[in-house]
């Protein structure tokens, strides 16, 4: 039996979620934001960082160093694509710019191509490793291409213009336009934090006020085609300022998100503007979605047990990833104990000096106990707040082996940390991170 890798598994039950759709695929549809993360994973799988430079190689730097030009001169779609990334203004990291280039071939069907220039381009397929990289896996990179000429035959329909927050996240936000009729004053009040333009307050009686299109809290993300990713203090009023008298279209980034929550990249700066204008008002929403993080403040996350130092957390599941449990996956071995939604236990984590325990508050019952060098990585979720933990754990050592992920919810983001360190020390050969 040919071995599996867990990446490729996963992505082809997205692909053929996405199949079964049978429409033009959204932004709104519930697979894509996971068949991104995929395509993003095994991209990232084995890529080596260089030994002298500091600064962090992804693959968006192996995209952009591809050659530019076909074998006639004539600059291929990869060079149009790297060129209009660059020429957005809203992205400022490696990270967003992948993600955006991954889009653009999503929406152009040019995924395939992509990648086939890349593995014809030796200097730069160096860059990943020979041991771990899919793409550089003659029996793994067979199915992978399989599965980018399937993606590359459904209709991709995505909003480019919504990608303001692709370098936090691949969950994106509500946008809309506002349609302004020239006049003297818009009427509306602005408030800078982290390089966002959010909106504080809208003047009585002014344009703005009067049709009731933004509300408090939302950030003026371009005006007339002008970004305002990364504004300084007043610059959306010097862009206001500069079409005064003119019809304005103003794009809107929603702080709510398509089910009514708050839109999760915006929950710790929407605290942020709270805490520097107490008397901002952002409806019941924000109000609820935020209480729970200041009640998990103040409840207890530590207790004494024999004299050490025992963490109060919530256990919210296991899941079977197969026979790769490296780091690599624990983003989305997570994601998969949490999409099975299971009902939280208060447990008691017991990180003792050669294995960890973990026991139901209530009965006392031990729900798992696993010595450290069993475990092969362990970190934290890529969430806003961070408290949300897991480790790969081998289950049955005799080869091939086969992981569980187990996942935990700390009650703050310090005990969240604190968690991941002590297992990570607990053995000297485990990849972890922080």
């Amino acid at each position: 039996m040919s071995p599996k890798d867990p990446l490729l598994t996963a992505l082809k039950v997205c692909v053929l979620n996405l199949q079964s759709d049978g429409e033009t695929v959204t932004d709104s549809n519930p697979h894509l934001v996971s068949c991104c993360e995929l395509l993003e994973m095994v991209l990232r799988k084995g890529l080596q960082q260089p030994l002298l430079n500091l600064v962090h190689r992804d693959y968006w730097q192996c995209f952009e160093r591809l050659p530019h030009q076909d074998s006639c001169g004539r600059l291929c779609a990869l060079s149009l694509a790297v060129e209009q990334t660059n020429a957005c203004r809203k992205l400022l990291s490696a990270q967003g710019k992948g993600r955006y280039l991954l889009r653009l071939a999503l929406s152009r069907k040019t995924l395939p191509q992509f990648i086939r220039h890349l593995l014809h381009t030796h200097r730069i397929l160096e860059w990943y490793s020979p041991t771990f990289s899919i793409l550089r896996n003659e029996e793994f990179l067979e199915p992978f291409v399989s599965l980018l000429l399937v993606l590359s035959h459904l209709e991709f329909k995505l909003d480019m213009e919504n990608c303001s927050f692709l370098d936090d996240s691949w969950l994106l936000p509500v946008c809309e336009t506002y349609e302004v009729v020239p006049c003297q004053q818009v009427g509306m009040v602005f408030s800078y934090l982290g390089g966002r333009v959010f909106l504080l307050d809208l003047m009585p009686g002014r344009q703005a006020h009067v049709d009731n299109f933004i509300c408090r809290g939302d950030i003026i993300d371009e005006i007339n085609g002008t970004s305002l990713r990364n504004s300084k203090h007043g610059q959306a009023g010097v862009v206001l300022s500069r079409f005064k008298g003119h019809p304005l279209s103003i794009r809107i980034v929603r702080w709510k998100a398509r089910d009514g929550t708050v839109y999760r990249p915006l929950v710790k700066l929407l605290r942020t503007l709270r805490m520097e204008n107490p008397w901002l008002q952002l409806g019941p929403v924000l109000c609820q979605q935020m209480a729970p993080n200041d009640q998990r403040a103040s409840a207890p996350s530590e207790c004494l047990k024999e004299g050490r130092i025992v963490y109060i957390v919530q256990f919210l599941g296991t899941a079977n990833i197969g026979g790769y449990g490296s780091k690599d996956v624990l983003q989305h071995a997570i994601s998969q104990v949490l999409q099975k939604n299971l009902q939280s236990k208060e447990v008691l984590l017991d990180l003792q000096e050669t294995h960890l325990t973990c026991t139901e508050s209530s009965s006392q019952l031990k729900l798992c106990e696993h010595h450290y060098p069993e475990i092969s990585c362990v970190g934290r979720y890529c969430q806003p707040d961070y408290t949300i933990m897991g480790f790969c754990v081998v289950d049955t050592p005799e080869p091939p082996p086969n992981f569980n992920c187990v996942v935990f919810k700390a009650g703050t983001f310090e005990a969240c940390k604190d968690i991941v360190c002590r297992i990570a020390t607990g053995f000297k050969h485990t990849e972890w991170f922080v």
